[in-house]
């Protein structure tokens, strides 16, 4: 981390936290930055839900998604080795499967049948972890004549992984927030290898302005897939909490994707029915989105939900004191004068008259 290189690749992408950027954006231009220096042939960039990290969307140059619908059935049903929940409970950002493995890569399912048949040899996976946030994740592939990662890369890449975290969180930060003009769900059925089936008329638009790469192989966006492969792995009988998946469009409406065994088999059509999200479910997702720390989203909660400060202090067990200096960091970052613009902020997605 002492190196130039590294310090103006850190720079670089401290720079990427403004607000404005799309994840696309981000993406590219970390790229730019990284590709060079961690020494990666390929790389394979994702955003997520922020509340459980699971992958909504992937976007790659360099990789053919022809195998991807096999990627996310083994990422949704396997504890593999460096998954990116494993990675998480770890409690570091960046961890590489030669490390992970003791320098043998074999062990992992995933090296086996999917990066040595692409002719990689050891894979560095990041997750954009930051600010309360599970904002995306990426892995970055080399090929085995180039020998595995480095630790020092492996060291930068950890650094690396905080700052897009917060550029992927600043996308999210935008001044207002779209409400869905619409509130009915949409409802979409995908066959056994979660290909489309069938979609309504909202599903249909839904789907246009969720597309990624992964459409090309799956014929609908990443997320819709997880989604599916979450309830199938539910419906198998293997003990795992079936979550609900939020994802954002550009232009910054939040659905909830909900997904359940149309004939009952794990191997048969599943349902997919995508919910505007309501303030509720988007609160938590807001108040990290502004950077606020742990404490300072609970006094917002508790803000939002009326009580004055007394009654904070009370609930939360700190001094009114303190409740009075969380607001002033809670309204600094929101760009709010007050809590009432603070509540209009989060629940009706604008910022009314002062």
């Amino acid at each position: 981390m002492a190196s130039s290189a590294a310090k103006q690749v850190i720079d670089g992408l401290r720079e990427l936290a403004a607000p404005g950027r799309s994840a696309a954006e981000v993406f590219a231009r970390a790229d730019e930055l990284l590709r060079n220096v961690l020494g990666y042939d390929a790389v394979c960039w994702h955003t997520a839900d922020p509340t459980t990290g699971l992958v909504t969307s992937v976007v790659s140059n360099d990789l053919s998604m022809e195998g991807f619908r096999e990627a996310v059935r083994m990422e949704v049903w396997h504890e593999d080795i460096t998954s990116f929940a494993a990675i998480r409970r770890s409690g570091v950002r960046a961890e590489t499967l030669s490390r992970a493995t003791r320098g043998r890569p074999e062990r992992a399912m995933r090296f086996r049948e999917q990066l040595a048949p692409s002719g990689f040899g050891d894979e560095l996976r990041v997750v954009f972890d930051t600010q309360g946030g599970r904002w995306g994740c990426a892995a970055f592939m080399r090929g085995r004549e180039h020998g595995p990662f480095l630790g020092r890369q492996r060291d930068l890449a950890d650094v690396a992984a905080r700052h897009i975290g917060n550029a992927l969180r600043a996308c999210h930060a935008a001044p207002t927030w779209a409400l869905p003009a619409d509130t009915a769900p949409a409802m979409i059925i995908l066959g056994p290898s979660n290909g489309l089936v069938a979609a309504d008329q909202r599903a249909q638009r839904l789907l246009a302005d969720l597309a990624d790469d992964s459409s090309a192989s799956l014929s609908v966006p990443t997320a819709f897939a997880m989604a599916s492969e979450h309830a199938r792995r539910a419906a198998s009988g293997v003990l795992a909490a079936q979550v609900p998946i939020r994802v954002r469009t550009g232009d910054g409406r939040w659905f909830v994707l909900h997904a359940s065994l149309v004939d009952g088999l794990a191997d048969g059509h599943v349902g997919v029915v995508a919910s505007p999200a309501s303030p509720a479910e988007t609160m938590p997702l807001y108040l990290a989105a502004f950077g606020l720390t742990g404490r300072e989203q609970e006094v917002a909660l508790q803000a939002i939900r009326g009580c004055d400060t007394r009654e904070i202090a009370r609930v939360l067990a700190m001094t009114p004191y303190t409740v009075q200096d969380h607001l002033k960091a809670v309204f600094t970052k929101a760009g709010v004068s007050s809590r009432r613009a603070l509540i209009a902020r989060i629940v009706q997605g604008e910022l009314p008259p002062e």
